[in-house]
């Protein structure tokens, strides 16, 4: 995850952000509504305006145990960051552009088909009988339809391949590009305005 956390660092760069205001390695913390902080993996805060926060997220192994977690994590940390900029926690700041990055161990255990537990009521249709590769899929284009967060990205990974930088992306809805497209935007954007 190191390698898109730097890869994202060096495209806003390009985009014309001073680097000495890309944040990922510390002073990572952003206050909360709900607590007092929430340490992000890469923030761009400059001229006193919090402009970008991403969160990348990792999955290997566990698949059971850990989709809840995740999934919560990710609306979690969206809906408290959300709060916090109502109340006015990040000062004058327009509306940050937030993202969400998750990659998956391609793997049997997170492609092949589960199935759910309904004791009382049906689940939605979209989470019988899928994999939890598809659950994340399905959850990170709930996040951005549901404005929680700007873009998200779902990747897939087997373990080897990930050494050599190669993933696939089932979605084209959550490729790397579109997420790289939308924050750079905001980046170009704000690079222009501040020289202007």
């Amino acid at each position: 995850m190191d390698g898109f956390i730097e890869l994202v660092h060096d495209i806003l760069v390009e985009c014309g952000l001073p680097d000495v205001n890309i944040f990922r390695k510390s002073r990572l913390e952003l206050p909360g509504y709900f607590r007092p902080t929430k340490e992000w993996d890469l923030l761009v805060v400059i001229d006193g305006i919090l402009l970008a926060s991403i969160e990348f997220k990792t999955q290997v192994g566990s698949f059971g145990n850990n989709y809840n977690n995740r999934t919560e994590e990710a609306i979690g940390n969206a809906t408290d960051l959300w709060a916090a900029y109502r109340e006015g926690a990040f000062k004058a700041s327009p509306r940050p552009w937030l993202g969400y990055l998750m990659l998956l161990e391609e793997a049997k255990g997170s492609t092949s088909r589960v199935g759910v537990a309904e004791p009382h009521f049906d689940v939605f249709p979209e989470f019988k009988e899928i994999s939890y590769a598809k659950r994340y899929e399905i959850l990170c284009q709930k996040l951005v339809r549901e404005r929680l967060y700007d873009a998200a990205c779902f990747i897939l990974s087997e373990p080897d391949a990930a050494l050599r930088g190669d993933f696939k992306e089932p979605s084209p809805e959550l490729s790397f590009e579109n997420f790289v497209a939308s924050l750079t935007a905001r980046a170009i954007a704000y690079a222009r305005t501040r020289r202007d």
